[in-house]
């Protein structure tokens, strides 16, 4: 099952509608609110209109997203693996515990760490303002704007990605998860407005993060190397960025990548290990403790408080309205990118890691930098916070100043802030580059040129949001085009529920089919098998000559049988055969518009066991022959099968697959796979 232009495609290219409708629109809008000084008021009257209209909408999807994620990962389905069941993932747990923390969040928790939880003390939605009420409301409402709520969004669609591109075989994009809806029309209008729409809330969720990034890096340079907080220096800083953001990008997630996530990932170590032992450390550990305890005993409350009562309609739209849209918005961006280096991983563990590990890292940065602010505030340090209020981008550096070693912290957040400026360019413009591509299969990426050429177009995008109205355009904007991919979200939800469904009659259909397997194998037919036979097979580590001479004699025979008993009965079937370098065979039946079934037949090179017997050969390795089917290889080896065994093993799987066919029948609203 594959996208009909892959399947031709020799090498990756452009998807022309998706790539020009996104960019270009992208280019108008830039030039718009660039040149055009009424941009500004209409993104502020469209943002009033969506807040009113949709605010509501915005905190019911989020917790949604968040639930459906928790109880399909606890659910039966969760051992289902993102990828073939022999897969193994890519990255360990610390490698991709970095890629995930510097993909997802990066260079944002720099510029809130310190404003968000000091604006929440001085001036809550509720409340009286400096109490010490104000200051647990206040970490309890960053913890919300930064903890599962948000990952939540990233798991649904890096979870979704990952199975129906790695599991079964659709192409590496947002279409692929509405195939159990509208089938093979993803590929037409509908998939192109889907993938358009990804595209659209991603760029403009990247170029929000940075924007703020650049606002808060240059007011750093200028703290420290007196460079001027302007235009100029903004569009120099963007340069650099897309310069650097580029040749990571170029050099792939392997290399690029995943060095500068790790880097990042020690470096804010460090930082938050440096603010916890210098400041006052029983206090911070303790506010920790207090401040996970409220979070999470609150979740729920604290997740549907619309403030209706109290019309906070401005507070929201400044904070939580604008989060739950920049997460929406980040949501294919993060999606596709926690997906490319999750293959491999089970849905539990992929559930697990995505909302977990960040989620303690997020904990412990957001509560010890932010009650340490707080703790100043409360100390006397008035002007310190009214300045984190009025000018966000400044508070890390002037919090910085009052610690010990001012120079060098602050040093250090600004080689931060630059090299998470490079991780969110670098993976948003190979993100992007892949989502406008019609690529050969979901292992591969977009050509270089392309991911350059996305890294500049987020420039462009970055600096026109600073030139028509700076912080406020880059939320507005945000919102604005983070709502219709919410409605994507929602279609996906409902798209991965129905598959995995499908899935789970497949696992059923072996059990109902297990008592035709035995009783075949029981047959009078079938001879009994000499134990003596079993126990040389278990022995046997064949070389790669034996056994191309036994998939040539033995394997392709039998197939050859059932083809033949087969299309007695009119049904189509064809076996392939590997290339040279891709040796292998496989038992196609067609079976109309129903889901075709598929036996293959891999060799698989295995290290020679310590105790085997070398009397006959020296070498260093064997062969196994293992069972392949749609998900995967079955993990057991066929290599000294008679050919009647092998005819019963295929018909075994045969057997099973007509069982999930009928399961599959009896309730056609859940959709298939099918090739139809």
């Amino acid at each position: 099952m594959t996208h009909p232009d892959q399947a031709s495609a020799e090498t990756d290219r452009i998807n022309p509608i998706v790539f020009y409708s996104s960019a270009v629109g992208i280019v108008v809008f830039a030039i718009w609110s660039m040149f055009f000084d009424s941009s500004r008021q209409v993104i502020d009257a469209v943002l009033g209109w969506i807040s009113v209209t949709f605010g509501w909408f915005y905190f019911l999807a989020i917790l949604a997203y968040l639930i459906f994620v928790v109880v399909i990962g606890t659910s039966r389905y969760g051992k289902i693996r993102l990828g073939p069941d022999h897969s193994k993932p890519e990255f360990n747990v610390v490698t991709w515990a970095a890629m995930l923390f510097s993909a997802g969040i990066g260079i944002d928790l720099l510029f809130f760490c310190i404003a968000e939880p000091v604006s929440h003390f001085l001036a809550p939605p509720i409340g009286v303002g400096g109490s010490a009420e104000a200051a647990r409301q206040a970490m309890q409402l960053t913890f919300l704007h930064w903890g599962l709520s948000g990952w939540g969004v990233y798991t649904l669609v890096g979870m979704s990605l990952a199975y129906f591109s790695y599991r079964q075989g659709l192409p590496l994009s947002i279409r692929s998860s509405l195939y159990p809806l509208f089938g093979k029309r993803i590929y037409g209008p509908i998939g192109h407005t889907v993938d358009t729409a990804a595209v659209l809330g991603t760029v403009f969720g990247i170029a929000t993060s940075l924007g703020i990034g650049i606002i808060q890096l240059n007011y750093g340079l200028s703290h420290i190397f007196g460079i001027p907080e302007n235009t100029a220096s903004q569009s120099a800083l963007i340069v650099m960025i897309v310069v650097f953001s580029a040749i990571s990008a170029a050099t792939g997630v392997e290399k690029g990548i995943r060095r500068l996530s790790e880097f990042n990932m020690l470096m804010a170590l460090l930082l938050l290990l440096f603010v916890l032992f210098v400041g006052n450390t029983t206090f911070l550990m303790s506010a920790l403790i207090t401040n996970v305890g409220g979070y999470l005993s609150n979740f729920f409350s604290l997740s549907l408080n619309i403030y209706p009562y109290d019309q906070q309609t401005d507070w929201l739209n400044a904070w939580t309205v604008f989060f739950w849209a920049w997460w929406i918005a980040w949501g294919p961006f993060v999606g596709l990118f926690l997906a490319r280096i999750s293959r491999g991983r089970t849905i539990r563990e992929f559930v697990l890691g995505t909302l977990l590990l960040p989620l303690a890292f997020m904990m412990a940065w957001m509560s010890i930098m932010g009650n340490s602010a707080i703790e100043m505030v409360m100390g006397g340090a008035v002007e310190f916070g009214e300045q984190a209020m009025e000018n966000p981008g400044s508070s890390i550096y002037l919090f910085m100043q009052s610690l010990p070693w001012p120079g060098l912290t602050m040093g250090v957040v600004t080689v931060l802030a630059i090299v998470f400026f490079i991780t969110s360019g670098d993976s948003g413009s190979l993100v992007l580059s892949n989502f406008t591509s019609i690529l050969r299969d979901p292992n591969s990426d977009a050509p270089i040129r392309l991911r350059v050429l996305w890294a500049t177009i987020i420039g462009l995008l970055t600096l026109s949001l600073l030139v028509a109205g700076g912080l406020t355009a880059l939320q507005g904007t945000v919102v604005i085009m983070g709502l219709p991919f919410s409605v994507v979200l929602v279609f996906m939800m409902v798209g991965l529920f129905r598959a995995l469904r499908v899935e789970g009659m497949m696992a059923d259909s072996y059990q109902k089919s297990l008592s035709g397997q035995l009783s075949g194998r029981a047959t009078a037919e079938q001879a009994p098998i000499n134990w003596g036979q079993r126990l040389a097979r278990a022995m046997s580590f064949p070389s790669w000559s034996q056994t191309r001479r036994y998939l040539q004699q033995v394997c392709r025979p039998a197939m050859e049988e059932i083809q033949t008993a087969l299309g007695e009965r009119g049904v189509t079937v064809e076996i392939a055969e590997g290339a040279k370098g891709n040796e292998h065979l496989a038992l196609n039946v067609h079976l109309g518009s129903e889901q075709d079934f598929t036996y293959q037949i891999w060799p698989v090179r295995s290290a020679m066991p310590s105790f085997a017997l070398r009397s006959q050969r020296s070498d260093a390795e064997y062969y196994r022959l293992e069972v392949h089917l749609r998900q995967g290889s079955l993990g057991y080896d066929l290599m000294g099968y008679t050919k009647r065994q092998l005819i019963e093993d295929i018909l075994d799987h045969y057997e099973h697959h007509m069982e999930f066919l009928h399961l599959q029948r009896s309730t056609p609203q859940e959709g298939d796979f099918s090739d139809s």
